[in-house]
């Protein structure tokens, strides 16, 4: 690349290098710090609804953040390449057919600040000499700004190539229509995908955590397709890492056997919708399997299969994580970090309305072992269970699904 500035000196380049070495160690966390803000400034509110594209999104960040600060202690101060890797590339590639054009000079100017204010606190931190403190932002400024013009040329590119290359976009684009609540006629929708509407139908998210996990995707695909004999299925790439399934019949599709395939599938996860009908059954339990899935996400759960229905409070409970940990701190206490097997007997007791034979036979226990039990996880729980067992139950389901959330610091 053309060169739009004078080299640094010798000293200025040192000072680069030593700063951008100690923030590669941390460019995980610079990363956290840019997801969120940078996804929003994109103002595109079918890519913040998909938590499979939110992380490749993250990815894109990660790989940006890497790939300037690795150039800059290989040449500091110099003119970077943007990295636009085979993930980037597939990720985009995904956008255009689902008709997504997120704002990509919005997010990068979010970013710049982002990383700028890092940056500028690192030298500050670390370079003593106000004259070499001088140097140092200003080049670094040239370059990190350089860059981001840069990059957002470069996706641009990307983007327009990755437009003609999908030939399924036209179904894609549909269905995407379709979940984002546009109208479209039933009868347009079943010719065009191929697959009947006037059913019932049940909405599901498989995904996996990296593209080099998409064998294992579509393993688990094809046994959903095979469990689920005798029902239609349609199947959409949502992105490179997860698909679209719907299953349909003239009754309410069973999830049991999903939930089977899932248990043996070690690197692909799943998440259900409730079952609905027509055309807005379609689209609403697509929708609650996104929202199972971003919740699983979130919370960094390791659950194989969730279904929304079973997750719809705690959805609700968690869409901020420090709130969600502050509401099981304060709900349970001590129980919060006691013996799992007293919070999973205390919770299947209150889910079998208080009956403590129902709950024994849930958990393959006796019944005085139950009791016992009990008694001792509502001594520990700070609310106990008969003044409010919805808290209680609530605070119980959400540790079920993130046990971390208590030991994990609150951002």
């Amino acid at each position: 690349m053309e060169e739009l500035w004078p080299p640094p000196t010798i000293e200025v380049a040192d000072v680069i290098r030593s700063l951008c070495q100690r923030l590669l160690t941390e460019a995980d966390s610079l990363t956290d710090a840019l997801a969120g803000p940078t996804l929003v400034a994109q103002k595109d509110p079918a890519l913040l609804s998909d938590a499979s594209l939110v992380e490749e999104d993250r990815h894109v960040n990660r790989s940006d953040v890497v790939q300037w600060l690795t150039s800059n202690i290989q040449r500091p101060g110099r003119r970077v390449e943007p990295y636009v890797g085979p993930r980037t590339t597939a990720y985009l590639g995904d956008l255009v057919p689902r008709g997504i054009a997120p704002d990509l000079a919005g997010g990068w100017r979010v970013a710049l600040g982002i990383c700028w204010r890092r940056w500028l606190k690192e030298c500050v931190a670390h370079c003593a000499d106000p004259d070499l403190l001088v140097e140092v932002l200003d080049v670094s400024a040239k370059s990190m700004v350089q860059y981001a013009l840069d990059s957002i040329s470069a996706l641009r590119e990307a983007r327009l190539v990755a437009a003609t290359g999908n030939a399924d976009a036209e179904a894609i684009a549909l269905i995407q229509l379709i979940a984002s609540g546009a109208p479209v006629a039933e009868d347009v929708a079943e010719v065009r995908l191929r697959y009947r509407m006037a059913r019932w139908h049940v909405g599901l998210v498989l995904w996996v955590d990296s593209p080099r996990q998409v064998d294992a995707l579509d393993e688990a695909i094809a046994a959903v397709r095979s469990a689920a004999a005798g029902r239609s299925a349609l199947v959409a790439r949502a992105c490179a890492t997860s698909r679209w399934i719907w299953l349909s019949g003239a009754d309410t599709p069973d999830l049991q056997p999903v939930e089977g395939v899932m248990a043996r599938a070690d690197e692909v996860r799943a998440a259900a919708g409730r079952p609905g009908r027509g055309l807005e059954g379609f689209r609403s339990s697509h929708q609650d399997a996104l929202a199972a899935q971003a919740l699983v996400i979130r919370l960094g759960s390791d659950r194989r299969f969730t279904a929304y229905a079973d997750v719809e409070l705690i959805d609700a409970l968690t869409k901020d994580r420090a709130s969600a940990r502050r509401f099981v701190i304060n709900t349970l206490g001590p129980l919060a970090e006691a013996d799992t097997v007293l919070r999973q007997t205390l919770l299947t007791y209150v889910q079998c309305g208080f009956n403590t034979t129902r709950a024994a036979a849930n958990l393959y226990a006796h019944r005085n072992t139950v009791e016992r039990r009990v008694s001792r996880a509502n001594r520990l729980s700070v609310v106990k269970v008969e003044d409010n067992p919805t808290h209680v139950a609530a605070a119980l389901l959400v540790l079920d699904i993130a046990p971390d959330i208590v030991a994990t610091s609150p951002n």
